[in-house]
């Protein structure tokens, strides 16, 4: 399972937020290019990097930032944070980001994921944030009236097979992820799943390794690295053991 150290920007700087709430931010670096390097020569084979600015004001705030982010590795990138046009998922992919997520668009334009998904294939992944139940649009700031499995379904027949699944009130907390959620959803759809949200220690991690034969892929951690709760060492460590295990069996 990938293990895919998140760069949240807001500012310029590299963040994390409580909730998804902006009057709960703490501030982990004025640099988050160097951040990204770091977590690159700590081994990180995947980085997620999310324009927060960006996701709440609806278009992308900080593209330059993330463009350097993408130039100063040789890791690929994931990129989010209010992209709704088909002119921002092609200037970051030919800015040579590997994937483009798409959040609230999911939700008030389907059909341009559709588009999406028709000329860029598995680029395109949707990130599915949900609070309480029911999906967290326009920086988690709006709730839609659609729950997780319904956009994921639909998301399914317009050509995407690939989500980021956030339980937005686990995210920032430590708080752990929510497995039955993540299981759900992986079970239902059979479609490929990063897990995010949530994550604290170590201990976090075996069971959500327990639901990747159900096409839950990867794991997206943010604080839990940035308060040194979890080392990215570690967490790759574990996911090597893994993968070790399964093999041999």
């Amino acid at each position: 399972m990938l293990i895919i150290p998140a760069i949240d920007l807001r500012e310029g700087k590299c963040v994390r937020l409580t909730e998804g709430r902006p009057d709960r931010e703490t501030v982990y670096s004025n640099d988050p290019v160097a951040m990204a390097r770091l977590w690159e020569a700590e081994g990180a084979r995947w980085l997620h990097v999310v324009d927060l600015d960006g996701a709440f004001a609806g278009r992308p705030k900080n593209l330059d930032i993330v463009k350097k982010i993408i130039a100063a590795v040789k890791v690929p990138v994931q990129v989010g944070g209010g992209i709704r046009d088909i002119g921002t998922i092609a200037e970051l992919l030919e800015s040579g980001a590997r994937r483009v997520i798409l959040g609230t668009v999911a939700i008030i334009n389907p059909d341009l994921v559709a588009e999406a998904c028709a000329k860029y294939g598995e680029a395109i992944i949707v990130g599915i944030d949900v609070r309480e139940g029911k999906v967290a649009i326009e920086g988690w700031g709006v709730t839609a009236e659609k729950n997780a499995l319904e956009l994921a379904a639909e998301m399914k027949n317009r050509g995407v097979r690939r989500i980021i699944f956030t339980d937005v009130s686990r995210d920032g907390t430590l708080k752990g992820p929510n497995l039955s959620a993540i299981r759900e959803i992986a079970g239902v759809t059979g479609m490929k799943i990063i897990a995010a949200g949530g994550i604290s220690t170590v201990d976090d991690l075996q069971p959500l390794f327990k639901l990747e034969p159900y096409g839950v892929e990867a794991v997206i951690i943010g604080k839990a690295l940035y308060a040194g709760t979890i080392t990215l060492k570690e967490a790759l460590g574990i996911s090597e053991q893994e993968e070790k295990r399964v093999v041999s069996c």
